[in-house]
């Protein structure tokens, strides 16, 4: 299953992992959301290792979504580093996922 992450440990989860760290940004209520929740928690399977895979729950952490200017759910965000390196807005394969992390690792 995927990490959650809050405001209170985006900080050391996200932006002081020394690995890519892929967050979906979601809420509750958005049917795409919950479509794209099989696909992060196979992404958390396939990049076992190599990379973090987690969630953040706009409604309940809005000053993440405000910080990174998330305007539409889901988005999905890799960060490298600290940094985002990719950024992806709507439903997308699983293939397209990983393909963003391995350039990245």
């Amino acid at each position: 299953m995927a990490l959650t992450f809050t405001e209170k440990n985006f900080q050391t989860e996200v932006l002081e992992s020394t690995t890519p760290v892929l967050v979906d940004f979601w809420a509750a209520w958005c049917r795409p959301c919950h479509a794209l929740a099989a696909t992060i928690d196979k992404l958390n399977e396939s990049l076992e290792g190599k990379a973090k895979v987690g969630k953040v729950n706009i409604d309940e952490n809005g000053g993440l979504a405000a910080t990174y200017k998330v305007s539409a759910i889901p988005t999905v965000i890799i960060f490298k580093d600290g940094k985002e390196v990719n950024r992806f807005v709507g439903l997308k394969s699983e293939e397209v996922f990983l393909e963003a992390v391995e350039r990245v690792l």
